[in-house]
């Protein structure tokens, strides 16, 4: 993969068989959960666990379906 400028930022695109692999398509978010010497872990963002963990921390009650995360 080549890292090419995006605006200010720079980018690298994705293999279409790693993005297969993963389930990514147009607008999903990636999180960076470590960066390890030259190696970078990403795991697809799930914003309805953030949103959970937020309100765990916030101490408030949450649905019995949202007990599972």
């Amino acid at each position: 993969m080549n890292v090419a400028r995006w605006g200010n930022s720079l980018a690298v695109r994705l293999p279409k068989a790693l993005v297969e692999e993963l389930g990514l398509a147009v607008g999903d978010e990636l999180d960076l959960v470590a960066a390890v010497g030259r190696r970078l872990e990403l795991q697809k963002s799930d914003k309805r666990r953030k949103a959970l963990e937020r309100m765990r921390q916030r101490g408030w009650e949450l649905p019995c379906s949202a007990a599972r995360f």
